[in-house]
C-alpha cells in the first residue's frame, strides 16, 4: 500500500446528535489519520452530508473489509455511504463532436498531471478531433450517428466503456442527447457543460441571440446528465460581465473559456469525491 494512499468517505443521512462521534470513532478506533472533515446540515431536508479522508498508512483493517465493516453504522443512522481510495484513479471517457475547446484543455491539464485521472478513450461521432487523439497518444473512437442508428451505436458505445472500465464519461461539448440507457449505466457519472443562457436562448447560436439582446452576463454550468435534458444537479457554474462592446466573435470566444475552466472544475471535484448528490441538487465540498 502506498503512503500516500488515502480513503475519503461521503455520507448523507437524515440528521440526528452523534454522527460525527460515530464516523471519526470508527476512524480513530482503527488508527486512521483523519486528514480532511467537512460536514453541512440542510435544516430545511432535516438531513446531514459529510466529507471525510483519512490516511490509511496505520490503518488496522484492509481495503477490502472498510465497507463490510461500516455497515452496522451505516444501518443504524439510515445512512448513504461512498468510499473511495486515492490509489484508484478514475478512469475517465472523453466524448466529443467538433468543437475542441475543452477537449484540448482537458487534455493539456492530464499531460499536465493537473488531472489524476486515467483517460483510456475518446469517443466522437465525427471523425474531426481525431488529429487531436492522435497528437496525445489516446485511441479514437468513431461512432457516427444516425436517428436510425443511434440506439445501437449508443449500445455498442455502453459496451466499449464497461470493457475498458470506465467509471466517469465526460461530453466536452458532444452534441448528442444522451439515452436513457448510457444515463442507467453511469448514474451521477456523466459530466456535462454548456452555456448558462438555458432556457432563455434555446436552440442553435446561442450567442448570437444573446448579443442580439444586449445581455450584460455570460456564463457557464457544468451538471451531471440525467433524463431531464440539461436539468442534472449542478456541479459548478461561473460568469462574466460583458458590454455592448463585445461582438458575437467575443461572446463566443469568452464563453468558451469559461466552459473550458468550469469543465475542469467541476471534473477536479468529482475525480477527488468532493461532490455529492442528494436530489437533484449537489453538496461541493470545496
Amino acid at each position: 500500500m502506498p503512503p500516500s494512499d488515502t480513503a475519503t468517505l461521503l455520507i448523507h443521512c437524515p440528521d440526528r446528535p452523534g454522527l460525527v462521534h460515530d464516523v471519526t470513532g470508527f476512524i480513530s478506533s482503527h488508527q486512521g489519520n483523519i486528514i480532511d472533515l467537512q460536514q453541512h446540515i440542510d435544516p430545511a431536508q432535516d438531513t446531514f452530508f459529510m466529507r471525510l479522508e483519512w490516511s490509511l498508512e496505520k490503518f488496522t483493517l484492509e481495503k477490502e473489509e472498510i465497507a463490510a465493516r461500516l455497515q452496522p453504522m451505516a444501518r443504524r443512522h439510515e445512512m448513504q455511504l461512498r468510499l473511495h481510495f486515492s490509489s484508484q484513479r478514475k478512469r475517465v471517457a472523453l466524448f466529443v463532436t467538433k468543437e475542441n475547446h475543452c477537449l484540448y484543455d482537458l487534455l493539456a491539464r492530464h499531460e499536465a498531471g493537473d488531472l489524476p485521472i486515467d483517460i483510456p478513450l475518446i469517443v466522437a461521432n465525427h471523425e474531426t478531433l481525431r488529429p487531436a487523439a492522435e497528437r496525445f497518444g489516446i485511441p479514437f473512437h468513431h461512432f457516427p450517428i444516425t436517428k436510425e442508428n443511434k440506439l445501437a451505436q449508443e449500445a455498442a458505445q455502453i459496451a466499449l466503456l464497461k470493457q475498458e472500465r470506465i467509471d466517469t464519461v465526460v461530453l466536452a461539448r458532444y452534441m448528442q442527447i444522451i439515452s436513457p440507457a448510457m444515463i442507467e449505466a453511469f448514474p451521477h457519472q456523466i459530466l456535462n457543460i454548456h452555456h448558462s443562457f438555458l432556457p432563455a436562448f434555446v436552440g442553435a447560436k446561442p450567442y448570437h441571440q444573446a448579443h442580439a439582446r444586449g445581455v450584460k452576463i455570460i456564463g457557464a454550468t457544468s451538471h451531471y446528465v440525467t433524463a431531464d435534458l440539461d436539468e442534472g444537479p449542478i456541479i459548478h457554474q461561473d460568469v462574466m460581465r460583458v458590454s455592448h462592446e463585445d461582438s458575437v466573435q467575443d461572446l463566443v470566444r469568452l464563453g468558451r473559456d469559461l466552459e473550458k475552466t468550469v469543465l475542469a472544475k467541476a471534473l477536479w471535484w468529482h475525480v477527488r469525491d468532493q461532490v455529492l448528490v442528494y436530489q437533484n441538487k449537489t453538496v461541493v465540498f470545496e
